[in-house]
């Protein structure tokens, strides 16, 4: 009987290696939307704190942070992705990703869970709606009842007219 058991341990990772990588990542709320982050991107994640301006920055630049002595970049994601703006609650945070040695801040509505996932499992985007949006798009994830937009980051950093992080 154990015999058995471990015939069919072995076929079942043998099935869970062809769907590829286990990955893990982050859910948070813009709208009604989730989206995801791969874990591996994200440093930390913060309450909301009040954001100092920079004036001339991009528009999707709400300003910076002193984050213990360093200064981070904040965006706002609902503007980057041409959503409209929304009032700060007490479930707005702050993502702190890092991008080329650099750490930036997304703002996002709420943070949700954790959970995992196999490369293979991530449906490539639709190529509906605005290009540039589509662009920062990994793929989607079908998670129970819920479809999940996965971020690429570093799509969304090496765009054109990116963050202006250089200038700031």
């Amino acid at each position: 009987m154990s015999e058995i058991a471990t015939l069919n341990d072995s076929k079942k990772g043998v099935a869970e290696n062809a769907k590829g990588e286990l990955l893990q990542y982050l859910t948070f709320k813009l709208i009604d939307e989730t989206y995801g982050i791969n874990v591996m991107q994200i440093r930390e994640v913060l309450r909301y704190s009040e954001i100092a301006p920079v004036p001339g920055a991009p528009s999707y630049v709400m300003g910076i942070v002193n984050l213990r002595g360093n200064v981070v970049t904040v965006v706002d994601s609902r503007v980057r992705f041409g959503l409209p703006d929304a009032t700060i609650s007490d479930d707005t945070r702050i993502i702190i990703v890092e991008h080329d040695n650099e750490q930036v801040g997304l703002l996002v509505d709420a943070v949700q869970e954790v959970f995992y996932l196999y490369q293979g499992e991530i449906e490539q985007s639709p190529s509906v709606g605005n290009d540039e949006a589509i662009m920062f798009i990994q793929g989607v994830y079908q998670k129970d009842d819920e479809l999940v937009i996965l971020l690429e980051l570093d799509r969304f950093f090496e765009s054109n007219d990116t963050l202006g992080i250089e200038a700031l």
